[in-house]
């Protein structure tokens, strides 16, 4: 079992260190001070819990191969993880277990299983491949029942890059190399619509939120377009509106929920929050198609280019509400997510990581507050448990690994670099930025109190 040690502070997440603190609200709890609804209040429940960033790292499954996806069902009872050897696995994670419970071969592969999905019934669970066909396999049953959905594409050279159901699960929408996105409708058994959505592969797809009326889509385009069903002509597809400010392809989208906010992950080292009441210009268009036309770096192989890595440019017509810069996308689609509402109001964006480590920004500042490092090599897929203090990494080491939370004095502050190479094959957690106030490393406080002490001998 590989071992972090590391701690995240619960206290001081408020404006003020008193009201905002775990010690205060629980005073409050005891002395009978608490709300009509019960002991804590939503936000206040909120606030605790998203000071208990998981921090130590269990190695729960090896495969020998790369792990592609990783995600906890709607209630996270179940985990869904497939990788490079034709396998789907599932995961009883229930009452903090993870137990195999199911592994699925998966049909038509081509290279690797791409993208997977869980119905809302959590009853059946659908991948996508270098392949004509979205597969369904339903998990309710003992046996494997597959079923092959046929999307029809015109290309042969074929794949589908992104999948997700709709919030009743009777469609499945797809997202493919062939710069179109699909719907299958499974009451009727076919492909319904099928439109020309970017001008490159289309990397990821989203339903904005429980209607299941909006869409949206990204790609290598570097775009991402918001689309509503209500009043769209296959034959001529517009969108209502579309998001510019990247300078390179989009690997993933993740919608917040409320059909308002959504983030975007970038090949140009940054992820974006968008608010779909402001949308981009053309000039914002013609911006993003210029700084993609000018980049001649292949990020599935090539190290970063400085002047991707360092810069801070803001392109013109950006109307993202918001930067996050830090992670490192190479090598594959990574992913990035918000945090679970139930545990910790959505207040934090986290990603996978080209390094091989798990990124943590602040929604609302754009600050790194913690980086989990422990894999070896790109983690692809990152997935924290809806309603548990867990995190499960899918990386291309082969490992898939579960992150808890564990209580500890020994916390690693960012500047410690001579640790962060010598601990981090047993996984550790860096404490970047709480609350903005940085913490200091317990070796920076030593070197300070010895010049302290260096310039009191020498008055004296």
């Amino acid at each position: 079992m590989d071992t972090l040690v590391g701690r995240v502070s619960p206290l001081k997440f408020g404006v003020s260190a008193l009201d905002g603190s775990t010690a205060y609200l629980l005073k409050q709890r005891e002395f009978g001070m608490c709300t009509e609804s019960g002991p804590f209040s939503t936000g206040q429940r909120n606030s605790i819990g998203a000071g208990f960033i998981p921090n130590r790292m269990t190695t729960v499954a090896r495969y020998g191969v790369k792990a592609f996806c990783g995600t906890f069902s709607k209630d996270g009872s179940v985990f869904l993880s497939s990788a490079q050897d034709d396998r789907i696995r599932l995961y009883d994670t229930s009452n903090g277990r993870f137990t195999e419970s199911r592994c699925i071969t998966a049909r038509d592969v081509g290279w690797s299983v791409l993208d997977t999905a869980f119905s809302p019934d959590g009853r059946c669970v659908i991948y996508s491949s270098w392949s004509d066909f979205i597969h369904l396999v339903d998990i309710s049953s003992k046996g494997n029942s597959h079923m092959a959905l046929d999307l029809s594409p015109l290309e042969r050279d074929f794949a589908i890059f992104s999948v997700a159901f709709s919030h009743d699960g009777s469609e499945i929408l797809g997202g493919a190399s062939d710069c179109y996105m699909y719907v299958f409708n499974r009451d009727r058994n076919q492909r319904t619509l099928m439109m020309d959505a970017h001008e490159d592969d289309v990397n990821s797809v989203k339903f904005a939120d429980d209607s299941s009326h909006i869409l949206y889509s990204a790609g290598d385009d570097g775009l991402c377009k918001v689309w509503d069903r209500r009043i769209l002509d296959e034959e001529d597809p517009q969108p209502v509106g579309i998001f510019a400010g990247h300078s390179d392809g989009i690997t993933y989208i993740d919608s917040k929920g409320d059909g308002r906010y959504l983030v975007t992950n970038s090949k140009d080292q940054t992820i974006k929050l968008w608010d779909v009441r402001k949308f981009s210009s053309s000039e914002g268009l013609e911006a993003t198609r210029r700084a993609i036309t000018n980049y001649r770096w292949d990020y599935r192989w090539m190290a970063v280019p400085k002047i991707v890595r360092n810069s801070r440019r803001k392109l013109k017509g950006d109307t993202s509400v918001m930067t996050y810069r830090g992670h490192n996308v190479t090598k594959t689609l990574i992913r990035c997510r918000f945090s679970p509402v139930h545990t910790t109001g959505q207040r934090y964006i986290y990603s996978g990581c080209g390094t091989g480590a798990i990124i943590i920004y602040d929604v609302l500042s754009g600050n790194m507050v913690a980086k989990l490092i422990g894999h070896k090599t790109c983690v692809r897929d990152v997935s924290w448990h809806p309603t548990d203090v867990r995190i499960v990494s899918s990386s291309w080491d082969g490992h898939v690994s579960q992150w808890d939370y564990q209580g500890s004095d020994n916390v690693h502050d960012s500047d410690s670099d001579s640790e962060h190479e010598a601990e981090q094959s047993s996984g550790r957690l860096v404490i970047i930025n709480i609350n903005g106030v940085r913490r200091r490393s317990k070796r920076l406080k030593r070197q300070e109190q010895q010049r302290h002490k260096r310039r009191h001998s020498d008055e004296s």
